[in-house]
């Protein structure tokens, strides 16, 4: 996947944790020169098989985006959208005509939360998740990201994933990833690996098949199992795939079906991070 992002927040968060970009104030010179078929090429030329608009939010730069999305499509690369969801309905429409995935942090889930730490609101975040499940074909999934004393309740917990079920179903991905002190919020501790743990475990209570922790070193936190018969679908340690039995998104054990968009193999990148000058 190539990764890229722009400058500046439609949110105000006051634990960003990539303050440096959301809030930089200066203009890069890179973007002069990324036009989306540049960053199209770029991306087949490194056997990219998508292209990620992440580390600020898309909504920001949602015309740019859908122009990169459509030069990818040209070339069979699909696009990813790593956003907070929070968006009017009428260009939310328009962007995901364009593109085929999302990841959507649902930073919490009371109103409260939202207008006190983001200085947004709740509502339209879940309006657009409603959107992405009932009315598009765009692959969903929802990132949320536990804070210790804010949003880390067992009852917060409960009541969001009793959402997600009864609103997207079963098959939407949660993934529960670790805070770190931040921007504004550096008096508040690290997440403890248990609170994610504990996400975890009251998400698949309530039903949610595929519940993963993030940022911290959890194996079983980061496996696939197949929902028909637990077997190991997919096994992980950080970005490392080391086990693989999901073929077509079929259970190699059971035949039951996995949710999710697979190809025939897993790709062997790993964790390295290349940078990539345009």
């Amino acid at each position: 996947m190539l990764s890229f992002g722009t400058e500046g927040c439609n949110l105000s968060c006051a634990f960003c944790q990539n303050w440096d970009i959301s809030k930089s104030r200066e203009v890069a010179r890179l973007a002069e020169a990324a036009s989306p078929e540049l960053i199209a090429r770029a991306a087949a030329e490194l056997g990219c098989r998508s292209v990620a608009f992440t580390y600020n939010d898309p909504t920001i730069f949602y015309e740019y985006a859908i122009d990169v999305a459509d030069a990818c499509r040209e070339r069979g690369i699909r696009s990813v959208a790593v956003t907070a969801g929070y968006m009017c309905p009428e260009p939310r429409a328009d962007f995901y005509r364009h593109v085929d995935a999302a990841n959507v942090d649902l930073k919490a889930f009371t109103e409260k939360f939202y207008r006190d730490v983001t200085a947004a609101h709740l509502e339209p975040v879940l309006d657009t998740l409603v959107y992405l499940k009932k009315e598009t074909k765009v692959w969903l999934e929802i990132t949320n990201l536990v804070i210790p004393g804010l949003n880390d309740s067992d009852a917060e917990l409960d009541a969001m994933t009793r959402w997600v079920v009864e609103n997207l179903g079963l098959d939407v991905p949660m993934h529960f990833t670790a805070f770190h002190p931040d921007w504004k919020m550096r008096d508040v501790p690290p997440t403890p690996p248990e609170t994610l743990a504990r996400a975890r475990r009251i998400a698949a209570a309530n039903g949610i098949r595929y519940a993963y922790t993030g940022n911290v070193d959890d194996l079983e936190g980061g496996r696939t199992r197949c929902h028909g018969c637990g077997h190991t679908l997919i096994a992980r340690d950080g970005y490392e795939v080391f086990e693989w039995d999901v073929a077509r998104g079929i259970c190699g054990r059971c035949g039951e079906r996995c949710a999710g968009v697979f190809e025939e193999r897993p790709g062997r990148w790993g964790a390295r991070r290349l940078p990539v000058r345009l």
